[in-house]
């Protein structure tokens, strides 16, 4: 009985800080664009006394959750580092259970009805399953309103700027261009019309959860002006207030894009 007192008992006092927290939310000064990496599943599983699998089926279940509270406050797109290119490195017995709670993922994204789902990532890369089902995903919400929701699946932030280079280096060849003319036209927007997130905005800000404090090659490209929010708490655990807290921080912050 004072067990499941003081639960209910945090609960009330969590619920009446997060209104708080929200009140205080300027949703005019919300990010745009928010980049996410969920970090802490395998952790957070062991602090649980759970398996790695139990912690990332916990973290993909938490992603509609995110996306909910994304839309309450006006953000428009949000990019969910799922799988790293260093991830497909990892032993079988880990990868393969690994790829199909992210298939699972991808696929109740889709089916949700309210958002749009785009692949960033190299492709070829992936088992042709999790191919396929990227690509399904991607051909059942075109057009779709509501939230752009990038899935970074089998994604690197070098790898997506050598696969930029060469896709222009490939288009130019194909339109008969040396690469001496090239050298002399070539500037940061050329290389930026041919990454995996072109024509977005850049992300306005950058979460990371479980306390590391690093980028690991996140949109390296892309996160050059963004505002970084590190968060204590491992990804399955992260609440709205966890939430609400990084956005707070966002608008308290005056931005100058490198000036």
């Amino acid at each position: 009985m004072r067990g499941w007192y003081a639960m209910n008992l945090r609960d009330l006092v969590y619920g009446l800080y997060s209104r708080r927290v929200e009140r205080r939310i300027d949703v005019s000064q919300a990010p745009k664009h928010i980049g996410v990496i969920l970090d802490g599943n395998r952790r957070w599983a062991k602090a649980s006394g759970g398996s790695p699998e139990q912690g990332h089926r916990a973290g993909a279940d938490k992603i509609a959750e995110m996306l909910g509270w994304c839309e309450e406050t006006g953000v428009e797109v949000v990019t969910l580092w799922l799988l790293s290119t260093d991830n497909l490195d990892r032993p079988a017995d880990q990868l393969v259970p690994l790829l199909r709670i992210i298939e699972d993922a991808v696929t109740e994204l889709a089916a949700a009805g309210r958002w749009r789902v785009h692949h960033v990532g190299t492709m070829d890369l992936l088992p042709s399953h999790t191919q396929n089902v990227l690509k399904e995903a991607e051909q059942a919400t075109d057009g779709r309103d509501g939230i752009l929701v990038n899935v970074a699946v089998g994604y690197g932030g070098r790898q997506e700027i050598a696969d930029a280079v060469r896709s222009l280096l490939h288009e130019h060849a194909g339109r008969g261009t040396s690469i001496e003319d090239l050298a002399e036209i070539l500037d940061v927007e050329h290389i930026a019309e041919h990454l995996y997130t072109r024509g977005q905005p850049d992300p306005d800000l950058v979460i990371r959860t479980s306390g590391e404090q690093r980028l690991s090659g996140f949109m390296l490209w892309q996160s050059a002006h963004s505002e970084y929010y590190f968060c204590e708490v491992f990804w399955p655990a992260f609440r709205k207030v966890d939430f609400l807290r990084a956005l707070r921080d966002y608008a308290a912050r005056h931005r100058r894009f490198g000036s």
